[in-house]
């Protein structure tokens, strides 16, 4: 690849792209809505938010000094994501805080990329995570998973013309900040039936003594504050 090439192509990844129209937002608003509502696309679309659940767990412990040692995707949407270093103190904790306010906090990254017309590098981010994910994966559902949704991202962002990748990154962003919602809501409900004592919120109440229902609320502050501030960038087109 010669220079001119290179430059070409960083150029395009940096670059901005011109906005849709407020109808394109619109539809993938509703298209992402359709998805995260109804419990039966929910339950397949669900395996998105679990790679980015735990996604946010193995990134959060690298950045924190921990040695990820890999990650598990199972199809009933559960995932469990392995680290070593010391089990307590503030690296810990962060890991452990990182898994449900990751899809969110996702979002409204993305969200801040479309706000400033970067649809080409949101595609990239996106698919260069997604790669590097799959490295960590140890077992063949959650490779197929990691898989195939990096292969979609791979091909939109090659393939796909201006408008098309415009639409589907707009929809993977509503995805993430609505779906980002629901999972704390489900944790609720599942607390408030069985305890659900293995839960993320369950785990840094040990590591912190602050009670369960405290962190819960706080996964609920992080993801209903991520869709209010991102559906707000996305509508400003």
């Amino acid at each position: 690849m010669d220079s001119t090439t290179a430059t070409s192509l960083w150029d395009e990844l940096v670059g901005t792209q011109p906005d849709p129209d407020l109808w394109v937002v619109l539809a993938t608003l509703a298209a992402a809505v359709a998805v995260v509502v109804p419990h039966g696309l929910w339950r397949l679309a669900r395996n998105a938010i679990t790679i980015a659940h735990e996604g946010g767990h193995g990134l959060v412990a690298l950045l924190t000094g921990r040695t990820l040692t890999g990650i598990r995707l199972h199809s009933d949407t559960s995932g469990l994501t392995v680290s070593r270093g010391k089990p307590y103190g503030i690296g810990m904790i962060l890991t452990a805080a990182a898994g449900y306010t990751a899809p969110p906090l996702l979002g409204l990254g993305g969200a801040a990329l479309l706000a400033t017309g970067r649809i080409t590098l949101l595609l990239w981010v996106a698919t260069a995570l997604l790669l590097a994910m799959l490295v960590m994966i140890r077992n063949a559902y959650g490779v197929l998973t990691v898989f195939l949704t990096g292969g979609a991202f791979l091909l939109v962002s090659w393939l796909a013309g201006p408008q098309v990748q415009a639409a589907f990154a707009y929809v993977v962003v509503w995805f993430l900040l609505l779906g980002g919602v629901r999972p704390a809501f489900e944790l609720q409900a599942k607390r408030r039936r069985s305890g659900a004592g293995d839960s993320d919120a369950d785990q840094l109440s040990r590591l912190t003594h602050v009670p369960a229902g405290l962190w819960l609320f706080l996964f609920h502050v992080v993801s209903l504050s991520s869709l209010i501030g991102g559906g707000r960038w996305l509508l400003e087109v």
